[in-house]
């Protein structure tokens, strides 16, 4: 019965640790992440700016953020509302609108030295056949690329750097951030450090739980 509850505390330490272990080293990367506005809500787009053709009407985000993958990128914020958006761009022949909802991000994610610009929403009125990223070269310039073709800058930010890995080890900008729905309820990104903690904190209190009883039969 001693050695069992000698362990006890062992256990929780190790438990302690594992969850730490499970944070420290954690990476992701810097980049302009992209989505589009589908039914009310932002999806994480499948194809790159340059590849997509959206219609008349679409609703389209950057955001410039940090993480791992699409779970925890950053949802653009703010209005995202076509009819808001293009409210003073009208309709023209030959042409089509597409809202944008430029996020630059937070200052947490912005490259050393950095400040990121307020965000944005502006109404592109381009060619029918146009795609996200001519549109955006239409409103929002200049734009940066890599040698891969990957989006590095809109609007001239950041000034350097593409999609380099960075620590996260720091509170994710993307769970503080996507924690405020924008106007139109979207959702916000899973965060592993929540579950993770509150696993902790039940078995913490399992095991004090358990302890208490021990006593009780032990002085019974």
């Amino acid at each position: 019965m001693t050695a069992v509850r000698r362990a006890a505390p062992v256990l929780v330490a190790t438990l302690l640790l594992l969850a730490c272990a499970g944070r420290a080293g954690a990476t992701g990367y810097r980049y302009w992440s992209f989505w589009e506005r589908t039914g009310g809500h932002w999806t994480y787009a499948t194809q790159g700016p340059a590849s997509v053709r959206p219609d008349d009407g679409a609703v389209q985000g950057f955001r410039f953020t940090v993480g791992a993958d699409a779970a925890d990128a950053g949802r653009p914020r703010g209005t995202a509302d076509f009819d808001t958006i293009c409210a003073d761009t009208p309709a023209k022949s030959g042409a089509k609108r597409v809202a944008l909802v430029l996020d630059f991000g937070t200052p947490a994610d912005a490259p050393s030295g950095e400040t990121p610009p307020g965000g944005r929403t502006v109404c592109a009125r381009v060619p029918s056949d146009a795609s996200t990223a001519d549109a955006l070269a239409a409103v929002a310039g200049p734009l940066r690329y890599d040698t891969n073709a990957l989006l590095c800058a809109i609007a001239g930010y950041p000034h350097k750097g593409c999609g380099e890995q960075v620590s996260t080890d720091h509170e994710p900008t993307t769970a503080t951030a996507t924690a405020e729905p924008d106007s139109s309820g979207s959702g916000s990104g899973p965060s592993l450090g929540l579950p993770i903690g509150a696993g902790v904190v039940a078995l913490l209190a399992g095991a004090a739980i358990w302890q208490s009883r021990r006593r009780r039969d032990a002085s019974g």
